[in-house]
């Protein structure tokens, strides 16, 4: 007779060999972001783009994250077949992502990234409501084994920011389109690693709607803190390389920059079961947020002196690692079953697509303007707003 400690065991085991292409899968994509997002902006610049032009350019990934997550999200939560769409919209990026080696005008290259980012947006929204599905058990979100699946995407992130920018540096930006298809190749190879598993799909279930849990007010200052955090956020994502470039850092060095902030996330998703537990997910929010506020003032003054922006950039931790954990439990809670899918397109499209449009077409036209060290300034009032939002949304989930 099976003895239920060995039960345990196998089933352990099981559940750890479960996750090992859910890890693959967030190495190869973060890998892929993890060279992109943060050398995309250099690239256009060698190619003789203007800061308005760049940030209309890195603006077309959060604009399709608008409307293209949700539009994903309630395809795979009525079909089931998460599965199946990461891997056709993986393969559709690969193809399109060829275009980038095609030397042509900025509609080109617009229109490239778009095609690109409508299907790459769609990707984590999809396998997050996947994984959350597989690390949740009768008690809820387990932190411990989500952050040791997403800790591969940071160290993913972690290899290709700083070999990109040791690259970038004595290869020059020229070859930045073959890193594009390079790198989602082995995205590709990852998702046909899933388990090719479709979920069983209720008639009740499928008709359910979202509209219910928007209504609530926890709810609604939930999105609201995510919104204006992650608007604080935008400099970094879209404009940090530009702006170390301007100071005069190197490649190496912005690499070297980039790389401290992984090494810090995933230092917190390693070990955040420890943590997590001391404060309540909401008030986390409110302390990521105060730490947003510090970042910005960081890098906005000091940004002279490494030893400052090193700080700052440890303390992504904070901004972004412990966030968006704590963002994911709440969503996993809010967004129970057949809605996971669609709760997690809203986080993308509220998160990061809007705040992605403002960020980065108000920060291109803003630091033409002022330079681009007014657009951390910016950021530090709209770190702010995030903590109130994030105040009240604690207030409402400490009611009964």
């Amino acid at each position: 007779m099976t003895s239920p400690t060995s039960e345990a065991r196998s089933s352990n085991a099981l559940s750890r060999f479960q996750l090992f292409p859910f890890a693959a899968l967030s190495a190869s994509y973060f890998a892929h972001i993890g060279f992109f997002n943060p050398y995309l902006p250099l690239w256009l610049k060698d190619l003789g783009f203007s800061i308005t032009i760049i940030g209309l350019l890195t603006a077309v990934q959060a604009a399709t994250r608008v409307l293209a997550p949700y539009g994903w999200g309630w395809l795979s939560d009525h079909t089931g077949e998460r599965v199946r769409l990461l891997r056709f919209c993986a393969g559709a990026a690969l193809i399109c992502s060829a275009g980038l080696l095609v030397e042509g005008s900025v509609v080109w290259i617009a229109v490239v990234l778009l095609l690109m980012f409508i299907h790459t947006s769609a990707m984590m929204p999809m396998s997050e409501a996947a994984l959350a599905h597989l690390v949740s058990t009768d008690q809820g979100f387990d932190s411990r084994r989500y952050g040791r699946v997403r800790l591969w995407g940071s160290l993913g992130f972690l290899v290709t920011v700083f070999v990109a920018g040791a690259w970038f540096e004595v290869q020059g930006m020229q070859s930045f389109p073959a890193w594009s298809v390079g790198s989602l190749v082995l995205l590709n190879l990852s998702v046909w690693w899933l388990p090719n598993r479709k979920e069983a799909v209720h008639h009740g279930e499928v008709r359910l709607s979202v509209m219910p849990v928007l209504r609530q007010r926890k709810v609604q200052w939930f999105f609201a803190t995510v919104f204006f955090h992650v608007l604080s956020h935008i400099g970094i994502y879209v404009f940090f390389s530009l702006y170390l470039d301007e100071l005069g850092y190197s490649k190496t060095m912005i690499g070297v920059l980039w790389a401290v902030s992984v090494a810090a996330e995933i230092v917190w998703f390693f070990t955040q079961s420890r943590w997590l537990p001391k404060f309540s997910l909401s008030m986390w929010m409110f302390i990521c947020a105060a730490a947003m506020v510090l970042r910005m003032a960081l890098t906005t003054w000091a940004a002279e002196w490494l030893w400052a922006l090193l700080f700052a950039q440890v303390l992504h931790a904070l901004t972004f690692a412990t966030q968006h954990t704590a963002c994911i439990a709440l969503l996993s809670h809010h967004f129970p079953g057949r809605l996971r899918g669609r709760g997690q397109a809203l986080y993308a499209s509220i998160g990061y697509g809007v705040p992605g449009v403002l960020g980065a077409l108000g920060g291109g036209a803003l630091s033409d303007v002022l330079g681009l060290s007014s657009v951390y300034a910016v950021s530090i009032a709209t770190a702010v707003l995030a903590c109130v939002c994030a105040w009240q949304c604690t207030r409402q989930h400490a009611k009964p």
